[in-house]
C-alpha cells in the first residue's frame, strides 16, 4: 500500500494471494485490505499519552463487484459514527469510478488494563469529527 493523496486514502493493487479458485478476491481478503486502509488512516491521529487500545468489534462486507488479480484499488476510509467509546469506520474500494465493495468496521476503545470499554479521548473524538460524513 502506498501514501496517495490524503491521509484518508490509500492504493493497492490485488495480489495472487488474494485469489480464490475462481478468479475473484477471497471474502476474508477485503476485510483485510479495509485493516490495512484503516492502519494507514490511523497513524495520523494525535500523539496522546496513556491513550486506550482500539479493538475492532464489529466487521460488515458488501461486495458490489467482485475484485480480481492486479485489479488496482483505491481504499477511501470515512467516519460514519462517533460515539461515547466506539468509533464507525467506512472503507470504501474503488476501481476506477466503480465502488466494488464497502467494509464497515467498528472500533471500540478499551482500557489497556484490564480490556474494558473506555470513553473516547476528547482530542482524538476532536480529530475525528473533522473526518465524519
Amino acid at each position: 500500500m502506498e501514501d496517495v493523496e490524503r491521509v484518508e486514502t490509500s492504493e493497492v493493487r490485488i495480489p495472487y494471494r488474494d485469489i480464490d479458485p475462481d478468479g475473484r478476491m477471497r471474502a476474508a481478503a477485503y476485510v483485510d485490505h479495509a485493516e490495512m486502509a484503516l492502519a494507514h488512516f490511523w497513524r495520523y491521529r494525535p500523539p496522546l499519552e496513556d491513550e486506550p487500545l482500539f479493538v475492532t468489534s464489529k466487521v460488515e462486507c458488501r461486495i458490489f463487484q467482485p475484485l480480481r488479480l492486479d485489479d488496482k484499488v483505491r481504499m477511501v476510509v470515512t467516519i460514519d459514527k462517533i460515539g461515547g467509546k466506539s468509533i464507525g469506520f467506512n472503507v470504501s474500494m474503488e476501481r476506477g469510478s466503480t465502488t466494488a465493495a464497502e467494509v464497515e468496521l467498528v472500533r471500540t476503545a478499551v482500557e489497556r488494563d484490564g480490556g474494558e470499554p473506555t470513553g473516547l479521548p476528547e482530542d482524538t473524538r476532536d480529530w475525528l469529527y473533522s473526518y465524519l460524513r
